[in-house]
């Protein structure tokens, strides 16, 4: 695989006192003391963390593309933590719109430590696109038990807020949310149905106070960002019939081809055929194993 921007002598170190050395991060208890970053990092920046489940439904994935688009585009950095799951589809939420986003690794940076390491073309995608990796551990460190959790302050740290998608009662990304709360940022979580137990840790946020979530609008309001950075739904309609029947048998959700056949009563090689279109037409999402949503 060739990676060239992920080399070992393209890691910086910014110490503490260090003028690139982010200021909100400056504020948290225990800040790292050094910083090693692959890509530019500033000292002043709008920066929001979106995490989540390893293991997560095609919801999840859907509700984790759709919210962290918005998010970028409304020019908010998106950070994660790069874990396989709702982390991998938050950083592709911003590659995807050609946006920012900055990955907090639970490891060094070097490419033989990277975890996961299934996801090294999304590094390489996260840096062609301004992007940013980042650790406070020094290049040949691997993941430990401790090193995951550890780097979960510096997701809440560098950001105004946290939004939990998909969680069960344990998990990294509570621990995530409970730094959050313990650095006085703001908790944000997605409901989900009350039979799941990845719904199970969103909402005992959403008890104890996070803020409930079905778009990014109602994060940015919380925020008390400006009118000009909300952000306007757009209507997804199709150009023929076919494409509408397939459309409209996503609104309230992904389905697998299987199912989209069966709802729309379309023949196989007419929908499969459709669906190529309407993803080159950027209205369709492929969320992987035959699995689509609207790109909404």
């Amino acid at each position: 695989m060739n990676l060239p921007k992920i080399t070992s002598d393209k890691i910086k170190t910014i110490a503490f006192q260090d003028k690139e050395y982010p200021e909100i991060l400056r504020k948290i208890k225990n800040p790292p003391k050094v910083l090693y970053c692959l890509g530019r990092i500033f000292p002043k920046e709008n920066c929001f963390a979106m995490v989540g489940a390893r293991i997560c439904s095609e919801y999840g994935k859907e509700t984790a593309l759709e919210i962290g688009g918005e998010i970028a585009l409304s020019g908010l950095t998106i950070v994660s933590g790069m874990a396989p799951g709702i982390d991998t589809f938050c950083h592709r939420s911003a590659v995807e719109k050609g946006k920012r986003t900055i990955a907090v690794l639970g490891t060094g940076l070097d490419i033989k430590s990277i975890y996961p390491q299934s996801n090294l073309k999304l590094a390489e995608k996260i840096l062609e696109t301004g992007g940013s990796l980042v650790s406070e551990y020094p290049p040949g460190t691997q993941g430990a038990k401790f090193t995951f959790p550890q780097r979960n302050r510096i997701i809440s740290g560098l950001s105004l807020g946290v939004l939990v998608i998909e969680a069960k009662r344990k998990s990294g990304a509570l621990i995530t949310a409970k730094f959050a709360r313990e650095q006085k940022k703001k908790v944000f979580a997605v409901p989900g149905s009350i039979y799941a137990l990845n719904s199970k840790g969103c909402h005992l946020l959403i008890k104890q106070g996070a803020k409930l979530v079905e778009n990014a609008n109602d994060i940015l309001k919380e925020l008390n960002l400006s009118a000009d950075r909300q952000v306007c739904q757009k209507e997804i309609i199709g150009e023929t019939e076919e494409e509408n029947l397939i459309l409209n048998s996503l609104r309230e959700g992904s389905l697998n081809i299987e199912k989209i056949i069966e709802k729309t009563k379309l023949s196989a090689p007419i929908a499969a055929r459709t669906i190529t279109i309407l993803e080159t037409k950027d209205k369709l999402k492929d969320l992987g194993g035959n699995i689509y949503g609207l790109n909404r």
